[in-house]
């Protein structure tokens, strides 16, 4: 009987126990969770717990704005090429001139009306087509053209070689400009806005093949140019022995 009761209280005491650590624990948790949320650095049990981050709204970020476009000169109320010459396009309705007009242009048509800026500009006459000048031009807008592109599209390989071909050809055609007539050189690098550089008298892009090629070929030019050197010996010593031969000859005779 008295083993039955010393066992029950152990057994309520241990339970009461039991009881308060289990309500310790969650006040703890509860205090560290709440002060989690107020953003401080709580220690709970044996390591510190960080503040959480917080991810507040960020600047946007500032578009790169890239250099002004050929076509940002022309006025959205210009007519379109084909109606520049039409009377009856000055004289209908808004509506039908707004449908007329650059507003509404697609890129090409925009782009084929700056070409004619630009052959204007430097055409001999009203009907001149294929000369130089207007080659020149031509290339000049397209150029451009590729260049804006290439700005957006940094990646698009195939218009990029398009416009290093256009480049060389405009380079060419310039070449051959400067050497004929001078003073329309001169006109058409002032009215395009052209920087003509000189070209190198010669340009390699160096790679170790070719430097290992270039070492080989001046290695090769070198023996070949000591081989002719000892030619050039012997030839010498050669004929000076066949010198002193009839010399050895007439002195002997003397005698």
């Amino acid at each position: 009987m008295f083993t039955n009761v010393a066992l029950r209280t152990v057994l309520k005491s241990s339970a009461g126990l039991l009881r308060e650590s289990g309500s310790a624990a969650s006040v703890k948790m509860w205090t560290c969770s709440s002060a989690l949320l107020s953003g401080l650095s709580v220690t709970c049990g044996c390591f510190t717990v960080p503040p959480p981050v917080r991810y507040y709204a960020r600047a946007a970020k500032k578009t790169k704005m890239g250099p002004e476009s050929q076509l940002s000169d022309l006025p959205p109320t210009m007519m379109k090429m084909d109606y520049l010459a039409v009377p009856l396009a000055q004289t209908t309705d808004d509506l039908v001139k707004r449908l007329l007009s650059l507003e509404l242009a697609s890129h090409s048509e925009k782009l084929q009306l700056k070409k004619e800026q630009l052959i204007a500009k430097v055409q001999r006459d009203e009907n001149d087509r294929t000369s130089v000048e207007v080659q020149v031009a031509i290339l000049t807008a397209r150029i451009r053209n590729y260049q804006e592109h290439l700005q957006k599209h940094h990646k698009d390989k195939a218009n990029k070689r398009r416009m290093l071909m256009a480049i060389d050809q405009r380079k060419k055609l310039l070449k051959h400009l400067r050497l004929v007539r001078y003073d329309a050189f001169e006109k058409v690098c002032e009215q395009l806005g052209i920087t003509y550089t000189f070209p190198p008298e010669y340009y390699r892009r160096t790679t170790r093949r070719w430097l290992a090629k270039k070492a080989f070929c001046i290695k090769v030019f070198k023996e070949v140019q000591k081989q002719k050197a000892e030619q050039r010996l012997k030839m010498k010593q050669g004929l000076a022995s066949t010198n002193t031969e009839p010399d050895k000859k007439n002195a002997e005779k003397t005698q």
